[in-house]
């Protein structure tokens, strides 16, 4: 009995221990951002005189805009690409996971081809094609390919979904059918509900991916004015002759609450998904 709690302690005591390697990085970026100029090289963790003014100061760091407009921009542009992700790609899901057409399994497999094609090779034929249509500088280049099952994940999340409708057992929609539920009904009224493990899981994908996608905002917008949060740290790091790194790493800091948040409230749907999606076939 003694040596079972003992190589528990010692497993507990090693994880521990594993734990506090790992988020060491997350701990001394809390500290810097507390740290001025001069205290950055310190060997110590957190400073001696924590200096709170680096949030303040960097909230208003970018001349003429505060990042509350920087925020708000990329809450607007991360709810449309939510609402279109999962319009469009439920209801394509929907489509190969239930209704019978013609060339069904071609277009699943052109599905998966594209799933597997490289995201780098499409970016200079993309942005030729969204100069050309006067979407430079506008949030459609982001949009539009979601509201088309497509963008950063698209088709992922339409693969993922259809291995969830899969499960869902068919003898539902034949009770649907009997009592007059269109296919659409179906989908609206069983198929969607029962997905929302699943949808859940796509939704924190395509947040986090988008809200990360600094290329992409990089490429398409153009004037501060639209600018993302990302963006905007970018001219923190530019816009000062003299940088006060203090003010972008708490500003950085800053940059990763939404998400950390958003996934801690719906971890558990989360792991679900994951869970079901993967043993389903």
């Amino acid at each position: 009995m003694m040596r079972i709690k003992w190589k528990q302690v010692s497993r507990h005591a090693a994880m521990i221990v594993f734990s506090l390697v790992m988020i060491y990085p997350v701990i001394w970026w809390i500290g810097a951002s507390l740290k001025s100029n001069a205290e950055l090289s310190s060997p110590n963790i957190f400073p001696a005189v924590p200096q709170w003014s680096n949030f303040t100061k960097g909230w208003n760091s970018v001349p003429g805009y505060s990042f509350t407009h920087f925020y708000l921009n990329t809450f607007t542009l991360e709810i449309a690409v939510l609402v279109a992700t999962l319009i469009s790609c439920t209801l394509v899901a929907f489509g190969f996971g239930r209704l019978d057409f013609p060339l069904k399994k071609f277009w699943f497999s052109l599905l998966m081809v594209t799933l597997m094609l490289p995201g780098q090779v499409l970016i200079i034929p993309q942005y030729a094609m969204f100069h050309q249509m006067g979407w430079v500088n506008t949030y459609l280049p982001f949009i539009i390919p979601h509201l088309l099952a497509g963008g950063a994940g698209g088709t992922f999340f339409v693969f993922l979904l259809i291995q969830f409708v899969r499960g869902i057992p068919k003898e539902l929609d034949e009770s649907a059918k009997i009592d007059g539920c269109s296919w659409f009904g179906i989908f609206w009224r069983i198929v969607l509900p029962l997905t929302k493990p699943a949808v859940v899981t796509v939704m924190i994908f395509c947040f986090l991916w988008n809200w990360d996608d600094f290329l992409g905002h990089l490429l398409y917008i153009n004037s501060v004015d639209k600018y993302t949060v990302g963006l905007a740290l970018r001219m923190i790091n530019d816009s000062q002759a003299g940088q006060e790194w203090g003010q972008l790493l708490a500003m950085s800091l800053v940059s990763i609450m939404p998400a950390t948040v958003i996934f801690m409230l719906l971890q558990k749907y989360f792991v679900e998904g994951i869970a079901t999606t993967g043993i389903k076939g």
